[in-house]
C-alpha cells in the first residue's frame, strides 16, 4: 500500500465538455495573426455565459468570443496552442491596444449618430 493519497483519480461520471468548433477555429486564427501567442482572460457575464477575451502578444490587439459556461471556456483554452490564461492587471491592460474601429463596433447604434437626445438629468448638472 502506498503512502500517497490518490489524487490522480478521474471521475468517469463527469460529462464530457463539447468544444464549439467555430470558436476554436476563430481563436486559432486570431493567435496565428498575432504571432502565435496571446493572453486570455475568462470573464463570466451572467446568463449569457463566459466571455473569452484575448490580448495578442505582438500588437496587443483585442479579440473576444462568448461560450456557454466556464467548463467550455477552459476546454477552448486547452484546445488552442499558444494561449496563456491571465487576469486583468497593470501589465495586461497596458499591453492591450484598442483600435478606433473596435470602439466603433462596441458603440453599436450610437457610433453613427449625429444628434443625441438631451440628458434627462440636465437640471442637476
Amino acid at each position: 500500500m502506498s503512502d500517497q493519497p490518490a489524487t490522480d483519480s478521474v471521475d468517469a461520471s463527469a460529462p464530457a465538455v463539447e468544444v464549439p468548433n467555430d470558436v476554436v477555429a476563430s481563436i486559432k486564427g486570431f493567435v496565428e495573426r498575432e504571432g502565435g501567442s496571446a493572453k486570455v482572460v475568462l470573464q463570466p457575464i451572467g446568463a449569457a455565459g463566459v466571455r473569452i477575451t484575448l490580448v495578442g502578444e505582438s500588437g496587443g490587439i483585442l479579440g473576444d468570443r462568448v461560450v456557454s459556461d466556464m467548463a467550455v471556456a477552459h476546454a477552448v483554452v486547452a484546445a488552442v496552442d499558444g494561449l496563456e490564461t491571465a487576469e486583468w492587471d497593470r501589465d495586461l491592460t497596458s499591453a492591450a491596444n484598442v483600435s478606433p474601429s473596435h470602439y466603433t463596433k462596441m458603440a453599436g447604434w450610437v457610433a453613427n449618430q449625429k444628434r443625441f437626445p438631451k440628458p434627462r438629468n440636465r437640471a442637476i448638472l
